[in-house]
């Protein structure tokens, strides 16, 4: 990636930065998360990270692959194996983030480490919602790290995994992270924390076996005691719009920018009395607005504030970014809180239709409520939407909010376009589903959301005109990619949602994976499929399991992930002609973070031929595969 601008110290680094790939394509990393051995070894990598990383532009992020390619050239230069890039990552990324993490106070900073440091034959402690409640027993290095850390302020959490990182970190309690972990769930956070623009330096563990787990234990040591210093440099980050996003779906929020017409208890003040306890008006607005606060990443209002930021100067991205995004207007924040809004609304209808049994990890609305309710609170949920944004005209004025009332207007007939035409073929069991009629089903469902978010982001800084075809075309494939993931992912469970693999499947939903089946099987075997569906006579893990090999024969998760890939490469031939920069950084960075793939994906497993059927299925609707030119700067 070449977006990041980066000052290397040698040329052989500034031509490695800047001739990267993407990184969009699938790729085997395991070869390359080596732990350098002996000690001499990684003291002279460390070093060398140690003299480059501060001589960096931190201006921007670094992106991964710009990290890869710097720590390649390191490698080289020190005349060691590509099998230790992993690990020089790591000590490079710290390097360039020691100041700033230097700059936060302790009391700012969360200390992370892993759950496999602990003795896992005495160790009694118990695992809550965060991670290991570890009691200081005495009996492994984790109680030794974890009160050094307490001793000097940090906050310290035993825990693997970025999704409760990043909750702490959007919850505004710390403003850095000085972790330890394998190179596996290291990989992982760069992702999604450093992408961010998140202060972070980390310490790799010397294996992955969570038997007898190694480590540099004085390193860890001087890591945790990194003093506090003044802030020499500031690189831009999302953190602030990300905040922004979250809390403004706190309750407290929420009354102030939507305030509540009834009144009454929340739903979570009721004790467990029910519905009963609420004046029956007042009921369908506690439950939306509980639903509202209940949970999800927040990121479509995220998207939008990061858009109207881009278009103004970026200036919630840099430095005294807090105070700037904490000073935007109201009608910004509403604008944003609409999207959602109209996002929760179709979450409620869509798991009604589907009959789904959970959402955030709780029942559904329609279980809980039931259907009736629920179809009332999703109605409610898009009157809202609209009313946050229709009672700005004075504040936007009339044509600005014409503008976004249109562009909501168009995403939600689309999304129940594609949601009508998902039920119709799910109805009719015996239709024929073809990749291409799959993939407009995604277009119709899935895209409109990032399209309507980001327009309306555009529109609330300036005229939307010019960029209405580049961000249809954007927002189009990074949708259609983002819904294959999602189908990637529904055969992993997923505790955060719907709790059970292989759900679509069983709920006969016209996914991109069951028309490339049926493409790819032979007779047989798609009158397999089509049986192994329809007995419902069959336990649903044995059901569940066939398909699986049915799909696995057939090459179908390796095709699908090729094709986003390909709508990946779309999306970003789009984004590299936006203006201005900042907006065309944000492009990349929801890329990054949206379409996020899991590292063992790799192309050596692509069956003979995938590519071919990729070619014929991508873009079905006439597009001609070259980037719509941006917009003037």
């Amino acid at each position: 990636m070449t977006r990041a601008p980066v000052t290397p110290t040698t040329s052989s680094e500034s031509e490695a930065a800047t001739t990267t790939g993407r990184g969009s394509a699938r790729r085997e990393t395991e070869h390359l998360k080596c732990v350098p051995e002996p000690r001499a070894v990684r003291e002279r990598i460390r070093q060398r990270c140690d003299e480059v990383g501060p001589r960096l532009d931190k201006s921007y992020p670094l992106s991964k692959d710009a990290l890869e390619s710097i720590a390649r050239t390191i490698l080289d230069d020190l005349q060691l194996p590509e099998g230790f890039v992993g690990w020089t990552m790591v000590m490079l990324a710290s390097a360039f983030w020691r100041d700033q993490v230097a700059a936060i106070p302790p009391a700012r900073r969360l200390c992370l480490l892993p759950h496999c440091l602990k003795h896992s034959e005495r160790c009694s402690a118990p695992y809550d919602e965060f991670g290991l409640a570890c009691r200081n027993c005495g009996a492994c290095r984790i109680g030794d790290f974890r009160a050094l850390a307490q001793q000097h302020g940090y906050r310290v959490l035993v825990a693997e995994g970025s999704p409760v990182v990043m909750n702490i970190i959007l919850s505004g309690s710390v403003d850095a992270i000085v972790g330890v972990a394998c190179l596996n769930v290291l990989e992982k956070a760069i992702d999604k924390v450093l992408l961010a623009g998140i202060p972070c330096i980390a310490m790799p563990l010397l294996s992955d076996d969570c038997q007898t787990t190694r480590l540099d234990e004085d390193w860890v040591r001087e890591m945790i005691l990194l003093r506090h210093t003044a802030e020499t440099s500031t690189t831009r980050t999302y953190v602030h719009l990300m905040r922004a996003a979250t809390r403004m779906f706190e309750h407290t929020a929420l009354d102030r920018y939507a305030p509540r017409l009834r009144g009454g208890p929340r739903v979570s003040e009721l004790n467990g009395q029910g519905l009963a306890a609420l004046e029956p008006i007042a009921a369908t607005e506690a439950i939306a607005y509980d639903f509202l606060a209940r949970g999800g990443k927040y990121a479509r209002p995220f998207i939008t504030l990061a858009v109207y930021d881009a278009m103004t100067g970026g200036h919630g991205t840099g430095a005294g970014g807090a105070q700037h995004v904490a000073q935007l207007p109201d009608a910004i924040f509403r604008a944003a809180m609409s999207i959602e809004t109209f996002h929760k609304a179709s979450l409620v209808h869509d798991d009604i239709e589907d009959d789904d049994a959970f959402r955030y990890g709780v029942p559904t609305l329609h279980r809980r409520y039931g259907t009736a309710t629920a179809i009332n609170v999703g109605d409610y949920l898009i009157g809202m939407g609209y009313r946050l944004v229709s009672r700005e005209s004075r504040t936007l004025g009339s044509e600005v909010v014409s503008d976004i009332l249109d562009s909501l207007a168009s995403a939600h007939i689309k999304l129940t376009e594609g949601q009508g035409a998902e039920l119709s073929w799910r109805d009719s069991r015996d239709r024929p589903l073809q990749p291409i009629d799959a993939l407009k089903i995604y277009a119709l469902k899935t895209a409109p959301a990032f399209e309507a978010a980001i327009l309306t982001g555009i529109r609330l800084a300036t005229s939307h005109q010019p960029y209405l075809a580049p961000v249809k075309q954007f927002s189009r494939n990074l949708g259609v990619a983002f819904q294959i993931l999602n189908d990637l992912d529904d055969w992993q469970t997923d505790r955060h949602n719907k709790l059970t693999a292989g759900s679509d499947i069983l709920g006969g939903r016209p996914t991109i994976l069951w028309a490339l089946a049926l493409e790819c099987l032979d007779a047989p075997g798609q009158q397999l499929l089509r049986t192994l569906v329809a007995d419902l006579s069959q336990p649903a893990v044995y059901r569940i399991n066939r398909v699986r090999q049915l799909y696995e024969d057939a090459g179908v998760f390796d095709r699908a992930r090729r094709l986003v890939d390909k709508h990946q490469q779309r999306a970003e031939a789009v984004a590299e002609q936006i203006e201005p920069a900042e907006l065309r950084r944000l492009f990349h960075y929801l890329m990054d973070t949206v379409l996020e793939r899991p590292s063992e994906w790799s192309a050596d497993t692509e069956p003979h031929g995938a590519a071919a059927v990729v070619e014929q299925i991508e873009l079905p609707w006439g597009e001609s595969g070259k980037p719509a030119p941006g917009p003037p700067p």
